[in-house]
């Protein structure tokens, strides 16, 4: 039991290890570079219209 729990853990921690390089990956090839202490603009871009 306790070894199956350790193989999906580490599939866990893989796999959030790879979101975030591709998180990475998406902020360098898309010319906005992640800087510490700017606020995440994922979802909305901050030129967009506003529609309300």
């Amino acid at each position: 039991m306790m070894k199956r729990v350790a193989t999906w853990a580490f599939y866990a921690v893989g796999a959030l290890a790879i979101a975030y390089l591709a998180l990475y990956a998406y902020a360098m090839f898309s010319g906005h570079p992640i800087v510490p202490g700017d606020p995440i603009q994922i979802f909305r871009r901050p030129d967009a219209p506003s529609y309300s």
